[in-house]
């Protein structure tokens, strides 16, 4: 059973928007607080930005007023609007719950790239 899916990443110049989607199983998704995360290359991966059950949100610094993040209870389903993007910004983005540990389930990710 696929556990996380995310898509909607895609090649984008500076100043672009993307969409990114994540469809998660009912028991990743269920009354957590989800999250984004990114890796870039040779890179640790790092926490995006959350949205727990409620829509209640919370971005990292570098990404704060650029980014949106919400979810659909009703499709197990997270969503990353991100505008005003920066190369910086180029990674693979991946969900899961808030707090997902290396060793966890993980999607194969979304790949962002953007273009100077």
């Amino acid at each position: 059973q696929v556990q996380l899916v995310e898509s909607g990443g895609g090649l984008v110049q500076a100043g672009g928007s993307l969409r990114l989607s994540c469809v998660a199983a009912s028991d990743i998704f269920s009354g957590r607080t989800m999250a984004w995360y990114r890796q870039a290359p040779g890179t640790q991966r790092e926490w995006v930005a959350f949205v727990n059950s409620g829509g209640g949100t919370h971005y990292a610094g570098s990404v704060k007023d650029r980014f949106t993040i919400s979810r659909d209870n009703t499709q197990n389903t997270v969503y990353l609007q991100m505008s005003s993007l920066k190369t910086e910004d180029t990674a693979v983005y991946y969900c899961n719950h808030y707090g997902a540990t290396t060793s966890g389930t993980w999607g194969q990710g979304t790949q962002v790239t953007v273009s100077s």
